[in-house]
């Protein structure tokens, strides 16, 4: 199949890739742009470890071909920090232990910022349901239910450790 020029706005920096029309976003990202943030799981939309934010919505980025992103803000873990500050939700992740071996981390860091940008104060039960699913095998799920409840009731802030 021939390979079609796109763009794609990814942590605010266009990106022009010549690609094949069948090239998953996840695939974009990690092997044309470089990102490895985002992770590649399971491929079959189980796990949320390459969950991503399309235009402010999470999004698993193993689901959807990268040419249908193009005019969308696509933001990955990498993109969360904001000139050497680490966002809310990443400091809180490091201060509540919401991570172990790291593999989903980014899937959970996405998804549960998409849930902050959509509600300032979500319930205990808004954020289960936010991370429902990404699957984690490490940190039992608290640690990261408490990191969401610390930002939403402002914890914590953006800012370097």
């Amino acid at each position: 199949m021939e390979k079609k020029a796109i763009v794609l706005n990814v942590n605010n920096q266009d990106y022009e890739l010549y690609i094949n029309p069948k090239t998953l976003l996840v695939e974009a990202i990690r092997d044309y742009i470089g990102l490895t943030g985002t992770k590649r799981g399971c491929e079959t939309v189980s796990c949320g470890a390459c969950t991503v934010m399309v235009n402010d919505m999470a999004v698993k980025s193993c689901s959807i071909l990268a040419i249908q992103c193009q005019g969308m803000k696509i933001i990955t873990s990498e993109g969360l920090e904001k000139n050497g500050q680490l966002a809310a939700i990443q400091n809180a992740f490091l201060h509540e232990g919401s991570y172990q071996c790291g593999f989903c981390t980014s899937g959970m860091l996405m998804a549960t910022s998409a849930l902050l940008k959509e509600t300032k104060k979500p319930s205990k039960n808004e954020i289960k349901e936010s991370i429902e699913g990404n699957i984690c095998r490490c940190t039992g799920y608290n640690s990261i239910v408490r990191a969401v409840e610390g930002v939403a009731n402002g914890k914590y802030k953006e800012g370097s450790l």
